[in-house]
């Protein structure tokens, strides 16, 4: 979906613009957070800024001599872009999820939540993992976050933790295995027959 959407609106830079102002539509953001958060060029974010502000897609702000920009919610096709967007499935063509396995001794990694357009999730990535490098984390959550537009809830724990969550029988838990996810890692053992006795 993200690259159809990619063809449609001409580049990768202003789809991802669009989605970020839409799945965003109450913040307002500079130029160097943008293009911090997109992990695009300023030069390359100003241009498409202006194209957003000449066809009011975008509004203009000035505080204390900084621009400001934040999305015009009487833009005609404000609802309709956002139902797109909003609709549209991102973790088949979300690249960086294929980097998850590198951030340490990886035992189990879940998506729900953005990644499958399913709202009622508490959490988009839950994440069983041992010696874990908060560096590749960081960058992997960043990488994520310009890909789909908004901030990633993730859950992170290491095996003993996630054990003991588990032997409790820990809501959290069980409502997300019980609820719509997608496996990308799983080295729990029997861990598989017991989310298909929650779902019976």
């Amino acid at each position: 979906m993200i690259e159809v959407l990619d063809f449609i609106f001409g580049s990768k830079i202003k789809a991802r613009l669009l989605r970020f102002f839409l799945m965003n539509a109450d913040q307002e953001y500079d130029i160097q957070e943008i293009s911090r958060k997109n992990m695009f060029k300023s030069s390359q974010v100003k241009s498409v800024l202006n194209d957003f502000r000449k066809n009011k897609f975008v509004l203009e702000k000035k505080k204390g001599g900084k621009k400001f920009y934040i999305i015009n919610h009487k833009f005609p096709f404000f609802v309709e872009l956002r139902s797109l967007f909003i609709k549209s499935n991102v973790y088949p063509e979300c690249g960086s999820l294929s980097r998850v396995k590198g951030i340490g001794d990886v035992k189990l990694a879940l998506i729900s939540g953005i990644f499958l357009n399913y709202p009622k999730s508490k959490a988009d990535i839950v994440l069983v993992a041992n010696n874990v490098s908060r560096s590749k984390l960081n960058n992997l959550m960043n990488n994520l976050e310009a890909e789909v537009g908004r901030e990633i809830s993730y859950v992170l724990m290491n095996s003993e933790e996630f054990k003991y969550r588990m032997d409790m029988l820990d809501r959290f838990l069980l409502d997300f295995l019980e609820g719509p996810h997608d496996e990308l890692v799983n080295k729990i053992p029997r861990l598989k027959p017991f989310i298909s006795g929650l779902k019976k």
